[in-house]
């Protein structure tokens, strides 16, 4: 394997992901979020690499250079696990580490509940478990915060669609920045709250200049791998929040499971989605879901783009972590 990151495709359950990779070793698998692509982990390849490990990124379902499944349904998240079991079988591997952020938290955690015997652990970047669905389910926080709220919008097809697409550079500037520690709207951290007649870019402030961990040639590798689905760009990711409330009923078996692998959580203290819960409230769900003791970490003045403004931080505490597992270089 090559000392750079590699890149190539490869068919799971008949949808066609685009993954980078580099490294020998143990599996881990690194599993972005909304609206991101394998390039939020870019500076953990090479650490953890050079740590021993195999470490791939895909391009998750509906995602930049990935396949976008044209049914809103074929984005619930047993179709999503069934991606990460499949990928880990098409590269030849039976066991991997799963690593999740924002949306791929989620991902991971379920992952690591309904298939311990592939995932031997299992962290979660900004999202904590909430099990066996994933993510609380737009009837509930409808109820919670109100129609503005911007799982609620992203619930109408098309709409949001059109939005984030229209202008895909300002699109990624403006959440990249809104949602991180070096936003003046991320202190303190609250829910995301569409005003009436707008849109989720409202909330986003522009920025007056870029923050240190975010540069323009970043936004354009985003803006270059979504430009392919054209008008649809960000309809894939979109498509994960309409399968939310479905997901709980596709998974009502599993209520009262737990995630029996070590696990570890990282957040921001200004994360918007550590604020919706609270610290304190955040890791009594990591707790409650995790059957063995588990590591709950919060990094001061990081915001919701964990692994991408704390990069040094979150590296060493996945290295920590996967250096206390059995087998693990």
């Amino acid at each position: 394997m090559s000392d750079t990151v590699q890149h190539r495709f490869v068919t799971v359950d008949g949808v066609r992901l685009h993954i980078a990779e580099q490294g020998e070793g143990p599996l881990v698998l690194l599993l972005h979020g909304f609206p991101e692509s394998w390039y939020s982990w870019r500076h953990q390849f090479g650490p953890l690499a050079a740590a021993g490990y195999r470490v791939v990124a895909p391009d998750q379902r509906g995602y930049a250079r990935s396949e976008q499944p044209e049914a809103v349904e074929a984005y619930s998240l047993l179709h999503l696990v069934g991606d990460v079991i499949g990928l880990v079988h098409a590269l030849g591997e039976e066991s991997a580490v799963l690593v999740g952020h924002d949306w791929g938290a989620p991902v991971a955690w379920v992952t690591a509940m309904l298939r311990p015997d592939v995932v031997r652990a299992v962290a979660g970047l900004s999202v904590p478990p909430i099990l066996p669905g994933g993510m609380t389910p737009p009837s509930v926080t409808r109820k919670t915060f109100g129609d503005g709220f911007y799982q609620v919008r992203f619930q109408e097809p098309g709409v949001a669609d059109a939005v984030l697409a229209r202008d895909p550079v300002t699109t990624f500037r403006r959440m990249l920045f809104g949602a991180s520690g070096d936003s003046p709207s991320s202190s303190p951290p609250g829910p995301w709250m569409v005003p009436d007649g707008g849109t989720l870019l409202d909330v986003m402030p522009e920025p007056t200049r870029l923050p240190g961990w975010l540069t323009q040639d970043d936004i354009d590798v985003f803006v270059r791998d979504y430009a392919r689905h054209g008008d649809r760009a960000f309809t894939g990711g979109l498509n994960w929040y309409r399968n939310i409330e479905r997901n709980w009923e596709l998974l009502a078996a599993f209520r009262g499971r737990r995630i029996m692998v070590p696990a570890l959580y990282i957040g921001g203290d200004r994360d918007m989605v550590v604020g919706l819960r609270g610290r304190d409230a955040t890791l009594r769900a990591v707790e409650e879901a995790v059957q063995h003791p588990c590591r709950g970490v919060f990094l001061r003045g990081c915001g919701h783009w964990t692994q991408q403004e704390r990069p040094g931080e979150v590296d060493q505490e996945l290295l920590d972590f996967l250096a206390q597992l059995p087998g693990m270089p």
